[in-house]
């Protein structure tokens, strides 16, 4: 049972290596490409399934050490409710990017490198939820963001390759403050596999630890995965490399992608590091354990980021701009109930407060995704995102205009779409952990409303330039009549034989419906996302059982065949 771990990092593997093979035949990589994208969300479908599945029940942990190899020793693969929950998301974004990026990417990009670079960034987004070991989860995350610097870069252009040369800057500069971190983490703990570093730091006395050093490198390392995740301070790479890159690959960076650092902070805080018990006090904070530092520093990463990210997508004029700074605050809305979980007085807060994180993180992962993509369709088909020249496209293109509306009012949180419930949760874990007596929840709670607010703004703002009014001379001329899904032709923008067909424009738009379908599915049926994301987030907190069915489950190697913890 245990080698189902890898079959989603397999299948990805392979179907990068085969979209390589296969690029003389445009049609041949386009299909190879499509066909793995099925066959990964397969396969995360088989592990959920062997994992998390039935709801409501104790899930399952499987553990695969690589070449038999135990564990602390080996390189060890582990599958709980947590990473196949971010792989549940990444498996259903990736394939509907993938069908948008067959229909928007130009003949000669897809043929050269594009498929081949998105399915090696799979690789690595997969590789970074499964991995068990810190250094581990440094390798792939490389190999997630190197695929991804010449993804952004993709289109060439001066602007691409100014917002590429920042981003990729700042991201060497950060993986290499993160390889300085794991060099230290392992002199101070003397290993790298997660689960032994928790099991070690719950008894440093026995392994000669000193938790000082430790709390320090861990927050050295933190900041790295606030940069991955573009909290604020870190955010400012942000707009300028989403506005950059093709849309598919901003709608694969801002669903799936950002989430990877979302995750390692998780994973490392709540599971690995949360073992340990020290006495803090530094400038006002204290505790007695490492998440009682972070939780006030989440707090105002989160709070700063929720302002900062609405106020800036208030002033954007561009969509594209909106849709970017907007990625800034509700990425704070994540972090924002894990920084209630760090210091909440109690168990089932701290679950509460995963809880509400993953469910808004993987709502903001459909619904940015849809969004990005909604904006990359109006761009293919009028040839502008500024403001100032749309206006009207809910009456020349009411499908577009509907799933963009449905997109904004997930984020909006409004019922029944599952963004309601992800933004009740927030606010039901600020209000319980306040109820309780928690410092700072009151805050959290004006914070978090604050938000809601400018998310509002933001939105109206954009949908009543993009869609309301009277039709703009450049739509008149893109859009010259009412166009829906599978009616009427699009004039092409630039006057030329290679403009978008209405095939192609079809397929982008069958997409965005795709996305919006799903945001009212999951609202609808909530009770089953809310079911995965509970068992997710008891999962990470659950250090005791992360460490045996890592430690002293029968994880199985490549020459063994038996089963999973």
């Amino acid at each position: 049972m245990s080698t189902l771990v890898i079959a989603p990092l397999l299948v990805a593997l392979v179907t990068a290596i085969l979209t390589l093979l296969t690029r003389p035949s445009d049609i041949l990589q386009r299909t190879v490409s499509l066909l793995g994208g099925v066959a990964y969300l397969v396969a995360v479908a088989a592990l959920f399934d062997a994992v998390i599945l039935p709801l409501g029940g104790e899930s399952t942990t499987l553990v695969y050490q690589v070449s038999n190899w135990a564990a602390p020793f080996g390189i060890t693969l582990v599958a709980d409710a947590l990473s196949v929950f971010m792989l549940a998301l990444t498996g259903f974004v990736s394939l509907l990017t993938l069908g948008y990026s067959v229909a928007s990417v130009g003949s000669f990009g897809q043929r050269l490198s594009y498929h081949t670079l998105f399915h090696f960034m799979v690789v690595g987004v997969t590789g970074s939820f499964l991995t068990g070991d810190i250094f581990n989860l440094f390798v792939w995350f490389e190999v997630m963001l190197m695929s991804s610097y010449i993804l952004v870069l993709f289109y060439s252009g001066r602007e691409h390759t100014r917002a590429a040369l920042n981003y990729v800057v700042l991201n060497l500069i950060g993986s290499a403050v993160m390889l300085v971190a794991i060099g230290g983490l392992y002199s101070t703990t003397g290993t790298l596999n997660m689960a032994d570093i928790a099991r070690r730091l719950a008894e440093p006395a026995a392994y000669d630890i000193a938790l000082l050093p430790t709390l320090g490198l861990s927050a050295v390392l933190f900041s790295v995965f606030a940069l991955k995740a573009g909290l604020a301070p870190f955010q400012f790479w942000v707009p300028a490399a989403y506005r950059a890159a093709p849309s598919p690959v901003t709608a694969m960076l801002a669903g799936v992608v950002k989430k990877v650092g979302v995750y390692a902070i998780v994973r490392l805080y709540f599971t690995v590091f949360a073992a340990a018990s020290i006495d803090i006090g530094f400038l006002g904070i204290t505790g007695d354990s490492f998440l009682g530092f972070f939780g006030p520093v989440m707090f105002a990463m989160a709070a700063v980021s929720i302002v900062l990210g609405g106020i800036g997508a208030v002033g954007r004029d561009d969509v594209d701009g909106i849709l970017a700074y907007s990625s800034i605050s509700q990425v704070g809305f994540i972090v924002l109930p894990l920084a209630v979980a760090a210091t909440a007085p109690s168990e089932a807060v701290r679950a509460l407060g995963v809880t509400a994180a993953l469910v808004y993180a993987f709502n903001h992962g459909i619904a940015k995704s849809l969004l990005f993509l909604a904006s990359g369709t109006l761009k293919d088909a009028v040839g502008s995102d500024r403001l100032s020249d749309l206006g009207g496209l809910a009456d020349r293109a009411p499908v577009l205009a509907a799933g963009f509306l449905l997109g904004a009012l997930t984020l909006i949180g409004v019922p029944p779409l599952s963004g309601f419930f992800g933004k009740y949760l927030v606010f039901q874990a600020a209000a319980e952990a306040f109820a309780a007596g928690a410092a700072g929840a009151g805050l959290a709670l004006a914070v978090a409303l604050a938000g809601a607010i400018l998310t509002i703004a933001y939105y109206t703002r954009a949908w009543n330039a993009v869609f309301w009014g009277r039709p703009s001379d450049l739509v008149d001329a893109a859009l010259p009549e009412r166009w829906a899904v599978g009616t009427g032709d699009v004039a092409m923008t630039d006057g030329g034989d290679d403009g978008l067909k209405r095939l192609e424009l079809t397929a982008q738009v069958t997409v965005v419906v795709a996305l919006a379908v799903a945001a009212i599915g999951f609202g609808i049926g909530f009770e089953a996302l809310f079911g995965a994301a509970d068992a997710a987030a008891h999962a990470a907190l659950d250090t005791n059982g992360y460490v045996d069915a890592v430690m002293h489950g029968p994880g199985v190697g490549l020459e063994s065949g038996g089963g999973g913890h």
